[in-house]
């Protein structure tokens, strides 16, 4: 497996541990978890397999919305990543969608090991009506939230810099909210990334 970063071993030792429809299924609410969510397509997968130094320990689909469950990833000493369902583009029934939105609003308000969230929005498309609402069950929840606004290599640097400042005035009154650029294809901003779950997840200071 090839290292893509300074520090592999914190993250590359990831492995899946359960997938599950429900919250009330997740794995016993102890020790420490960090969630990942975001439109279907806004490349979930592509970051967790970028952090993880993983080709494959996600999902990646050409077809949106693959992942319907909550995916559990294990890390070490009772640490976990979470991969959570996709929202928004996914060709699903409205009746599942409804399921999928009831099951990550009680996962977020109600999971006492949930640290934080790491929210992933295209930057050529951010903030949609989706991503409004899950920052709004975030804030209900009194969850931190760092944004990866991710395919950041689609863009010009000046113009990924401009999404960036203007993304961070419009939340710029929203607490616990923090906001980055991330490619997972050039591996832009993985170190600040993997920062911010070093903070949730309680690791020792490099």
């Amino acid at each position: 497996m090839t290292k893509i970063h300074n520090n592999p071993s914190r993250y590359n030792i990831a492995e899946f541990l359960i997938s599950v429809p429900k919250p009330e299924q997740a794995p016993d609410d102890i020790g420490r978890e960090v969630a990942f969510a975001g439109r279907s397509n806004a490349g979930k997968s592509s970051a967790l397999n970028r952090i993880t130094a993983h080709k494959s320990l996600a999902r990646i689909s050409k077809t949106p919305g693959r992942t319907q469950h909550l995916v559990f990833f294990r890390l070490d000493g009772g640490r976990r990543l979470v991969d959570l369902p996709g929202y928004g583009f996914a060709k699903v029934p409205d009746k599942v969608k409804k399921e999928w939105a009831i099951s990550l609003e009680r996962y977020l308000i109600e999971r006492q090991s949930l640290q934080g969230l790491i929210l992933l929005m295209d930057v050529r498309h951010p903030l949609t009506d989706y991503d409004q609402k899950m920052l709004e069950w975030c804030l209900h929840a009194n969850m931190p939230v760092h944004i990866l606004l991710t395919k950041a290599d689609k863009l010009k640097r000046g113009a990924a810099q401009n999404t960036l400042l203007k993304v961070k005035r419009d939340l710029a009154e929203l607490q616990n909210v923090s906001i980055q650029l991330f490619s997972s294809l050039k591996g832009t901003g993985l170190e600040e990334a993997q920062a911010v779950l070093d903070s949730w997840l309680d690791f020792p200071s490099k």
